[in-house]
């Protein structure tokens, strides 16, 4: 019945919204980047020096751990189907919960916004660490709302929207597939001496698997702009002119949406790890960056999620009989 991964899609969002990620040893994402530390140990205590074997290593590492993913969502939702129908769903529904990040995402970033707002910029920038890859210390009450909302906007479609896509097309199965290959990326996937090759197939397949995902998050994330106050036509307008301003082909998609939006220009150079990386701005400076933004960026966030669910559902019912296999 199609009517079932429908229910598995709304179950999985609510179940989010209203508890969020619980933290806790045997979280499945947890397990799998358990396993990808444990891939990574061997490699260092190889010592491989030739690019080629550090390419072809990571690249074994990623494809086993992708699968052996998928085979063991599968085998975990099959076996409770086989016990009762109604447990297999209530199961595989929590699996699909497991994988989306909107309350996470939002309560990670209203600690920023609640230590700007009580005026501890310390206590912003750490907390904002936690969220991003750049350098927060020398970071103004401008510059961290500005990397908060940007973290948001880019996150929302690897962290909620390819997962609803991936649960509707494949169920816990693949979508949990599909995090494999973003935890894989989030680990491995860096242009340093120790991951440059290594991480390579992993970071490459990462934006492979998100370039569909990245474009229909941006196009359900300027209908969700309607819904909460954005700048639809502003939306529009900088989407159409910077959704390439970004070294990764699928980053300024949503950012760039997110800063028409809003009105903001986004983007611009960072420092990581005290080397200044040199990026394009996204996005025009029609307001100055406030933390009110970041409440902004969660709305839109979430309102893009609900358009994204809503939809899904609604294709899910129009087709009739559509189930993965």
């Amino acid at each position: 019945m199609a009517e079932y991964i429908a229910i598995i899609i709304i179950v999985a969002f609510v179940l989010d919204c209203f508890i969020g990620d619980p933290q806790n040893p045997l979280h499945p994402i947890r397990l799998i980047g358990g396993s990808i530390a444990w891939g990574m140990g061997i490699y260092k205590k190889a010592h491989i020096k030739s690019p080629t074997r550090q390419f072809v290593s990571g690249t074994i590492l990623a494809i086993m751990i992708i699968c052996l993913t998928y085979i063991a969502t599968r085998l975990i939702t099959w076996g409770f189907y086989s016990i009762n129908w109604w447990i297999g769903l209530i199961v595989e529904a929590i699996l699909c919960y497991f994988i989306i990040a909107a309350k996470s995402l939002k309560v990670e970033s209203m600690k920023v916004y609640h230590a700007l707002v009580s005026g501890d910029l310390h206590g912003a920038r750490n907390n904002l660490a936690r969220i991003v890859g750049r350098d927060t210390q020398s970071l103004d009450e401008q510059g961290i709302v500005k990397a908060t909302v940007e973290t948001v906007a880019e996150n929302l479609s690897d962290g909620v929207i390819a997962p609803l896509i991936f649960i509707f097309i494949g169920g816990a199965p693949l979508a949990m597939a599909y995090k494999a290959v973003n935890t894989l990326d989030s680990m491995i996937g860096y242009r340093n001496e120790d991951f440059e090759y290594f991480g390579k197939f992993a970071a490459r397949l990462d934006d492979v698997v998100n370039f569909i995902p990245a474009r229909i998050s941006a196009l359900f994330m300027i209908i969700g702009s309607a819904f909460v106050g954005g700048h639809v036509k502003g939306a529009v307008r900088i989407y159409l002119r910077d959704r390439r301003n970004h070294n990764s082909p699928n980053s300024a998609q949503t950012e760039s949406v997110c800063a028409g939006a809003l009105g903001l220009c986004l983007g611009g150079d960072s420092y990581y790890h005290g080397v200044l990386v040199h990026k394009p701005t996204i996005g025009d400076a029609e307001n100055a960056p406030l933390p009110e933004h970041i409440k902004a960026a969660n709305r839109l966030m979430y309102a893009t999620a609900t358009v994204t669910v809503v939809v899904l559902v609604a294709i899910s019912f129009f087709l009739r009989g559509f189930v993965y296999v």
